[in-house]
Parts: structure tokens; sequence; C-alpha cells
């Protein structure tokens, strides 16, 4: 693995685009008919990657010449995708062994799933035995969920938790201080004070989907005491507890949110709050590194940050990463594990900081991203209390009472995606007004139940 000097990349990277043209199409013929990837044994060999269309994911693409430059004989067709398309049709090609795809984005959720089912690789030997890849350097709390008996079968793209985003000019105007570590019932006050016609109070995730809506609101639930199961899997939906939290989140939304809820999920509300027009947002920790970017950002240096609103407990972000992991269906193993170190590795994070901004380096993923000078400057404001959080959260008691699964903002278990998406799916109509929210986690109670009778 080598990374060439900046100048001399820059130079060389006009000759290999037009030199790639021609090398693609041969790719191409080569791998007519041969599905995903494909290429001769000591031949060209053309990866496909399945991908998540966030920012970061969108660098990656941007920065793979450097890649295919330094490795000639393999080029990466990028399959970009949002967020719910990308878990149906991945998870789809493992299960039926189709074989679509080289490498896959995959969230900590999937990991363990996958690794026991036999779907994706042991990548532990072949990165533990590259010194310079230096696996040690991983960052613990994202290494550990990726893990699956001591060995990795996925690495980390970027790791993250959650926090409080909000725009200081919009709360400073209302003479509004917020505290480093806020409840949440002091961030509804503050959402209704600052609404207006022009700007919302905060923006929260509406959009249907285990990994959208209830990437946040499990987490709110989770800090008014409730969860999805109790010690013994007994479901909890229809508790109080569980009810309090949803009916309080939803009546902010409807209060002091974004206008349509139920459209609304990580992206739509990063370009809300970029752009100036939501003041605060309670989402991914990755999020600071976009907003904080003079040129994909309105409202850069105008940010601040705070811990994750709480009520009963002292800590509420959530952990997660996207990691990349490759199946064993594909015929392209030792191609793949290049592009998957590369992509992992230090050197591609000094590559972001010098090509594209150093806000801009994947964070939560490794050690030594936060002992580097640049990012440290750039990354002043959000750096610090992404780390702090990171490393104070707990995947093994996230909520007031112990749980049998390791995992914060999701259950590990094959059936919690079914019932996260059905039951968010529901939600989606109390937001509209058009179902009451009792008799939906009735529903939500029984689909739970019976996931939950699977584990006992």
């Amino acid at each position: 693995m080598k990374l060439t000097s900046r100048s001399a990349r820059t130079a060389r990277r006009a000759a290999s685009a037009a030199g790639g043209l021609a090398a693609g199409a041969l790719v191409l013929a080569a791998c007519a008919g041969a599905g995903g990837g494909g290429g001769s044994a000591g031949g060209p060999v053309e990866l496909t990657l399945a991908t998540v269309n966030n920012p970061q994911m969108k660098d990656m693409e941007e920065l793979v010449g450097f890649f295919e430059e330094d490795h000639p004989d393999i080029s990466i067709n990028f399959i970009q995708m949002e967020e719910n398309d990308l878990r149906d049709a991945v998870t789809k090609d493992v299960a039926s062994n189709g074989g679509q795809y080289d490498i896959v984005t995959v969230g900590s959720y999937e990991v363990p799933i996958w690794a026991e089912n036999g779907w994706i690789r042991d990548l532990g030997p072949d990165l533990e035995a590259d010194e310079e890849y230096d696996v040690d350097d991983l960052f613990g709390p994202v290494r550990d969920v990726v893990t699956v008996d001591g060995s990795l079968y996925a690495v980390p793209f970027y790791g993250e938790s959650s926090m409080l985003m909000y725009n200081k000019d919009i709360l400073d105007a209302a003479g509004i201080t917020v505290p480093e570590r806020p409840t949440w019932q002091e961030v509804a006050e503050i959402a209704r004070t600052v609404d207006s016609d022009e700007t919302a109070g905060i923006c929260l995730r509406g959009k249907p989907g285990w990994g959208e809506l209830f990437a946040p609101l499990t987490t709110v639930v989770q800090t008014f005491g409730g969860n999805w199961y109790d010690e013994d899997w007994n479901a909890q939906v229809d508790s109080p507890e569980f009810a309090e939290a949803v009916q309080f989140y939803i009546d902010l939304v409807r209060d002091a949110g974004e206008s349509d809820p139920v459209s609304t999920g990580f992206t739509e509300c990063l370009n809300a709050v970029s752009q100036g027009e939501a003041a605060m947002w309670v989402d991914a920790t990755v999020a600071a590194g976009i907003l904080e970017d003079p040129e994909a950002s309105s409202v850069a240096g105008s940010l601040g940050y705070a811990h994750a609103p709480v009520v009963e407990t002292e800590e509420s972000g959530w952990l997660w990463s996207w990691n990349l992991a490759i199946p064993e269906t594909t015929q392209n193993a030792d191609a793949a594990l290049e592009f998957v170190t590369w992509a992992t590795s230090k050197e591609y994070h000094q590559l972001v900081g010098e090509e594209l901004g150093w806000t801009r380096v994947p964070p939560g993923a490794r050690e030594s991203t936060y002992e580097n000078p640049d990012y440290a400057e750039a990354s002043a404001a959000f750096a610090p209390i992404t780390y702090d959080i990171l490393t104070s959260i707990d995947p093994e008691q996230p909520g007031v009472d112990p749980q049998p699964w390791v995992g914060i903002q999701y259950v590990t278990i094959p059936e919690f995606q079914d019932v996260g998406n059905q039951l968010s799916q529901q939600l989606a109509e109390v937001f509209a007004g058009r179902s009451e929210l009792a008799p939906v986690l009735e529903r939500g109670q029984e689909l739970a139940q019976q996931a939950g009778d699977a584990q006992q």
C-alpha cells in the first residue's frame, strides 16, 4: 500500500484518467455476463462496491482515482444508494448468495449477524498480519462492535455517536445558552421558543426505517427509562416509558420540527441545518465535519455542540459505524481486500485531509486521527466532544435497566430489522395524524414479542 506525494499524484491523475477509459473498456469487456465484479486470474479486475450515499462515501468515490492509479489492474464500480435501499439490496444479495457485490458497506448492526451466518469473510488474519495497516489503531469502541469471536469481519470506514448540534447565531439572538449536558425537556423548551415560519426549532428524523426514525427515537426511549425488551426478552413496546418517550418525540416534532417529518431523515436534516433552516438537530456526530466545511455549509463556524439530551440516564448517545466488508461470494477476494485496506488506512485519512479538507476526514475510525495536529486544529469545535461521547457511552446497558444484547439504537437480532421497519411505518401514520399512538404501540408490542419469543 503506497500513496504517492500530492503533487505527483495530481500530475499523474490527468494521464491516468485518459488511460482509464481504455482500461475500463477492457475491464467491461472482460466482465460481460460475469455478474458482480469480474476478471480472470492475473488480469484486470472490476470490483463492485455497494455503499450508502453519505458524504463520506462520496468523498471515497471522489478519491478512488488515487487507489486505481497505484493499482492499475483494479477498478472500482461504486453503487451509491439511500440507506434503506442499501440495506434491502445487500441483505437480499448476501442472503441468497447472489454474488452481485465484491465489497459492501454494512452497519454495526449487521456485522455480527452476517458473520454468524457465514455471509462475510473474516478479515482479521490478513489485517493483523499487515503491520503497516496497524489494526490496534482502529478506534476501540467501534472495533469492538465489528469483532466477532475475536476476529474482525468488517473494518470501520467511520464511527459515530449522536449529539446535539445547534446554530449559535439563532440561539444567541434569542438570548439562549445551551447547557453542555442538556435534558430533553430543556431542548424541547428551546426548540419551541426559537421555532418560526422561516426556521424550524429542531430537526429530528421521522422517515420510516429502523435505521432512520428508530436510531434517534430508540435513544429517546432508553433515556426515558424504556427499551425494546427486558432482560428476559419480554417486549416492552407498550410500556408507559416507551409510550411517553414516543409521544414526547412526536409532540416536539409537531410543535417545533420540520414541516414534513415522514420525508425527513439524516440527509434532509443535514441539508436543513447546513442551510440555516433549523436551529437544532440531534443526530450523528459525523455530521459535524460536513457542517463545518465552508464549501458544503452556509453555517460553518456558527455551530455549537453538546451531549445528546438525557432524562434518566447520564448519556444518551448511540454507537454506530459504517464498515466495509467482503461477501463470501466474491470471486475477487484479494483485490477486494486491497481496496478495503486502502480505504480504511491511516494514509487514506491523510489523503482526505490534504485533498478535501481536514474536517472531512472520516471520524471515529482510527485513534491516530485524533492525534493528528492538522485534524485537531480544523475540528477543534467538535472532535473533542465527539471523542468524549464515543468513549463514554455504554452499548451493554444504554438504558436504565439491563438488556440481553449489546447495542444502543438497535437490537442485535435478525428479526429487529423487520420489527423496526414495520413499527416505524405505522408511526408515520401517527405523525400524519391518521392513527393514534396507543393502537400502533399495541401492534408493535405483538410484533416485538414474536421476535422476542425466538430468543427465549
